[in-house]
């Protein structure tokens, strides 16, 4: 079996970044969707599978970003010496970071599931996970647009 082509190994990677990245920003939409005062069983099984997809999928766009500054972009010196880059980065940690308190919100909730009973949620606890669902997506948003400035050297001072 043939080993691919360098440019067949970053189209993959690239696309495994821009695929992850979609995935994510969908779970996490469909997680603001499904987010509801008293969810019953599935309601419940059902956010903790999407966020478990969400996690999965911002794994992936930190690894597979990872390796296209590395080894598979443009040149590690084409992403670390512009400021959008770390302005995109600082976005994703900072969205990362936010996305553990729904994170252990749901785990928290998976305790009394496995006892047969349902978790209590009333609707400060759903306004505040929403409140930080949305900021997330926001800041989801805006990663796009920095990566396509940052593609067109907006940030470079060469």
């Amino acid at each position: 079996m043939a080993i691919p082509s360098l440019t067949t190994q970053n189209a993959a990677v690239a696309y495994i970044h821009y695929f992850s990245f979609m995935l994510c920003f969908s779970s996490l939409s469909i997680e603001r969707l499904l987010l509801k005062e008293d969810p019953n069983r599935r309601e419940v099984i059902n956010l903790l599978l999407t966020d478990i997809v969400y996690g999965l999928s911002a794994l992936s766009v930190l690894v597979t970003g990872i390796l296209r500054v590395l080894y598979y972009g443009q040149g590690s010196n084409f992403y670390t010496e512009n400021p959008i880059f770390w302005i995109k980065v600082g976005i994703f940690l900072f969205v990362g970071a936010l996305s553990l308190y729904p994170t252990i919100t749901y785990i928290l909730w998976a305790i009394p599931l496995r006892k047969g009973e349902l978790p209590i949620v009333d609707i400060s606890l759903v306004k505040r996970l929403a409140i930080v669902i949305n900021i997330e997506l926001i800041g989801f948003g805006l990663i796009p647009l920095l990566a396509t400035l940052m593609a067109r050297g907006v940030g470079l001072t060469n």
